[in-house]
């Protein structure tokens, strides 16, 4: 089954909900205007996976999409409220207000050129589980939910213990009496650590750099300028690094009291893993039951492979400051990828490739006239 439609959005979390809701205040009509395909079986994108005991709290800022209230700091919120239930109910309040008719679930499994097609001059096919679907525009909304990094170390095959990353966490419970080792420096495994500790018979906490604390709120201005920093990553076609690897780490109560009690101590990354713990180069040696990589995640682009968009720095170029344009092929546009990879960027981004879209779209029309 081959469909037609003006924009092709993949992907319905926080970016790809706000760049088609864009595409329908800029009068574009679901299905002949665009479609939102979405691998998921309900709204929420990688907000339903999150482990059970994530509560609003402690999660970063939501910020309001396509000018929908999300709640979350009005003063009768309940910050206790389970991610995977808050935000995904949310995420269905965007898709109800903007009558965005998103299709799934769907399995997007290659994007190419349609040239080979008659009729289908510059556009692209999107090739699904669910039949094609053709566009001479595209917006790709996949994140990297999808894409969970682990790196690898010396004697990693040989663990005898229990090694995940934190995607699939399931709760403090599964940690009770347990010796874990947390990898990585971000919030995640900060928030894993401060939740494990209570259940956990002991935490080791390593890192391949200090982390960096930051004092006082993280506001718009901090938001802005780490922003700017990722950007100037994916200008230059460099893999991005997240925006909250270039924020620090914010010194909550929570924190601080992890701090002073030693959940909280970093030490340096061990040199390799034996069948019962990690080994550090001078010797030290620690027995471990669980490994937990914390360590991050990679942009979901793989469908995109066949256009070949990557550039020699291994990264994916994105064109100047609020462009989401991609420069090899501008047909395509990126959002929820390099600075729009956050809750601080998604929104602005979704709107900037939907802006980009229309105009493509007006110039199309008027060179067909």
């Amino acid at each position: 089954m081959e469909q037609r439609t003006d924009v092709v959005v993949i992907g319905a979390g926080q970016a790809g909900l706000s760049a088609a809701a864009g595409l329908r205040r800029g009068g574009l009509e679901p299905g002949p205007g665009f479609v939102v395909l979405d691998g998921e079986d309900g709204p929420g994108g990688a907000w339903r996976h999150r482990w059970p005991t994530l509560r609003m709290r402690t999660v970063n800022g939501i910020h309001d999409v396509a000018g929908v209230r999300s709640g979350f700091d009005d003063p009768g919120a309940d910050p206790d409220r389970p991610a995977r239930e808050a935000v995904p109910g949310y995420f269905a309040a965007i898709e109800r207000a903007w009558d965005l008719q998103v299709v799934r679930p769907v399995r997007v499994h290659a994007v190419r050129d349609a040239d080979d097609v008659a009729g289908r001059d510059g556009e692209l096919t999107v090739g699904t589980d669910a039949g094609t679907w053709t566009a001479p525009h595209l917006i790709n909304a996949t994140g990297t939910w999808t894409r969970p990094f682990v790196p690898s170390y010396p004697g990693a095959g040989t663990f005898r213990g229990t090694a995940l990353h934190a995607r699939d966490h399931t709760g403090p419970e599964a940690m009770a009496g347990k010796r874990v080792v947390v990898v990585g420096g971000g919030i995640t495994a900060v928030q894993l650590l401060l939740e494990i500790a209570p259940y956990a018979a002991s935490t080791i906490w390593v890192t391949r750099r200090e982390p960096v604390w930051h004092e006082g709120p993280f506001d718009a201005g901090h938001g802005r300028a780490a922003v700017a920093l990722v950007e100037e990553r994916v200008r230059a076609g460099l893999p991005p690094r997240s925006v909250v690897g270039v924020t620090g780490l914010g010194l909550t109560p929570e924190v601080r009291a992890g701090i002073a009690s030693g959940v909280l101590r970093r030490r340096p990354m061990f040199a390799r893993i034996t069948p019962d713990g990690v080994t550090w180069d001078d010797g030290t040696h620690e027995a471990a039951d669980v490994l937990l990589w914390a360590t991050g995640w990679r942009p979901a682009t793989g469908h995109l492979a066949p256009l070949r968009l990557r550039s020699p720095g291994g990264g994916i170029r994105l064109g100047e400051p609020l462009d989401t344009t991609v420069v090899a092929d501008p047909r395509v546009h990126l959002v929820g990828y390099g600075p729009s990879a956050s809750t601080i960027g998604a929104d602005r981004a979704g709107r900037a490739a939907a802006r980009a879209v229309l105009a493509g779209l007006r110039d199309r029309a008027g060179a067909a006239a």
